[in-house]
């Protein structure tokens, strides 16, 4: 798939041509609030000449690349409020692994169309699931490193970002707290409620959110189930970056994109393997671990390296 033309970004954001484009600063996604996808953001997509061919995938998550070196991936089923059946989860995986072997994407954008992010599991695919499953969920949430959506306990070095619409609950919540930077729009809500169903947050969310606001204000979230709102999820608990009008929310997230992809691809997906290590391991031992990787040699012996007026090239494969 090539890098789509903003009169095909336009149509698939709801504007029916490039004159539509050009006279409104923030287009809007049929069923949604509008999400803000610049104009000038979109015209610069015609700048580079990259093709990309994803993986096959069903209508259930779209693909898309609105700047350069950025996939842009959204969950797709807003009459259900993206909740998330098995189906959607293996194409996310797929479409993931192959976004991090892919040399000209170092960014990687997750949001949902309609008017929330993810409203969680969907419960009706998951009971059939279980009806044809030997395995116990212990089982199956342990077999399965990548946790919920694929996304959840997704350990890769290329950075993600959340691009929050609407709102975010139990496992899409988890799936919040694995993304690197998290932009959210004002009418944002955000909660971990599985106590309130009587199970729980047990794809990530626990440890990411004590480590994130600390043991009293995860507790907080995780005992009561109560939802916080996008100011709260920034000012109080930290694990939300910028909180924003409904109408910039994507807008804002491709400027963070920007921003990473400014500097050195290498470094940059060095830099986040460090921060993956210091998560799972004491100082030196992730210290270490990040000076002898693949990604940290990497670094120092690629093009990408003391320049002072850089255009950075994409990295060798490791």
């Amino acid at each position: 798939m090539p890098l789509q033309p903003p009169e095909t970004i336009a149509r698939g954001l709801g504007c029916q041509s490039l004159q539509q484009l050009n006279k409104v600063r923030d287009l809007e996604i049929p069923g949604s609030e509008s999400r803000g996808l610049d104009a000038s953001l979109l015209l610069s997509s015609m700048s580079s000449s990259e093709t990309f061919h994803p993986p096959k995938h069903s209508s259930l998550i779209q693909v898309s690349f609105p700047q350069e070196h950025v996939l842009l991936l959204t969950l797709n089923r807003p009459k259900s409020l993206n909740a998330m059946t098995p189906k959607m989860a293996q194409e996310i995986d797929t479409v993931l692994k192959w976004f991090n072997e892919e040399p000209g994407l170092w960014v990687a954008i997750v949001t949902g169309a309609g008017r929330i992010f993810c409203a969680g599991q969907d419960l009706i695919a998951w009971n059939t699931n279980q009806a044809n499953d030997d395995n116990s969920e212990t089982e199956n949430i342990l077999k399965d490193r990548t946790g919920f959506g694929a996304i959840s306990r997704r350990q890769m070095s290329k950075p993600i970002i959340a691009a929050v619409n609407g709102g975010a609950y139990g496992g899409g919540m988890e799936i919040v707290l694995n993304c690197d930077v998290v932009v959210a729009s004002e009418d944002a809500k955000f909660a971990l409620p599985e106590v309130k169903r009587g199970v729980v947050a047990a794809q990530g969310g626990i440890p990411r959110l004590a480590n994130i606001a600390g043991h009293q204000l995860a507790a907080e979230m995780l005992l009561t189930g109560r939802p916080v709102t996008a100011q709260e999820a920034y000012s109080r608990f930290g694990f939300v970056n910028l909180v924003v009008p409904a109408s910039e929310l994507l807008s804002s997230a491709l400027r963070v994109a920007t921003q990473i992809n400014n500097n050195s691809p290498d470094a940059v997906q060095s830099t986040k393997l460090g921060l993956l290590l210091s998560q799972n391991a004491p100082y030196e031992e992730s210290f270490e671990k990040h000076m002898v990787s693949p990604e940290n040699a990497r670094v120092f012996g690629s093009e990408n390296i003391m320049k002072r007026k850089p255009t950075w090239k994409n990295p060798a494969k490791l």
